[in-house]
């Protein structure tokens, strides 16, 4: 396993250290697994897209769980012991893929289509984290702060 070492970035860096566990779990619990296969799309500044390649499973097999930071899709299909099978190679078997999903980043929507599983995200910054211009003394606010009201201060 191709394993990087953040040690001098932490020697040098604080408050980085929830990042840095984050990475080294997701290289440890990726390492081996990779079904099923999943592409994740920018498709915006602030809008995201993931698909999974999930033939066979119908939208009552599969589970989508969204909570604080996390990204949890399951799929389990019925037991299939009721079929005599000369050959099984379409992978048949349940999964359950996490994704890290960094601040105010929320499911927007998700669909199934042609045996593909696409959930759309999209990144939405509370107004009270946004920037805001600090006005100085009996200053007026004369400029827009991206995506901010022009306002004057008393």
């Amino acid at each position: 396993m191709n394993r990087f070492d953040f040690t001098p970035y932490r020697r040098t860096t604080v408050g980085f250290d929830r990042l840095f566990d984050l990475l080294e779990r997701q290289a440890r619990a990726n390492a081996g697994d990779n079904y099923p296969p999943f592409n994740i799309e920018r498709q915006g500044e602030d809008a995201y897209r993931i698909t999974l390649a999930v033939a066979g499973f119908k939208p009552e097999d599969l589970d989508i769980t969204a909570q604080q930071n996390l990204l949890v899709v399951k799929g389990s299909k019925a037991d299939l012991t009721d079929k005599q099978y000369l050959h099984l190679g379409i992978a048949n078997r349940s999964f359950e893929r996490r994704f890290e999903l960094a601040d105010f980043v929320r499911v927007s929507a998700a669909d199934l289509a042609d045996g593909l599983l696409t959930i759309d995200l999209v990144r939405e910054v509370p107004e009270a984290m946004k920037p805001k211009k600090v006005l100085i003394g009996n200053q007026k606010a004369l400029s827009v702060v991206e995506g901010g009201d022009t306002s004057a201060a008393a």
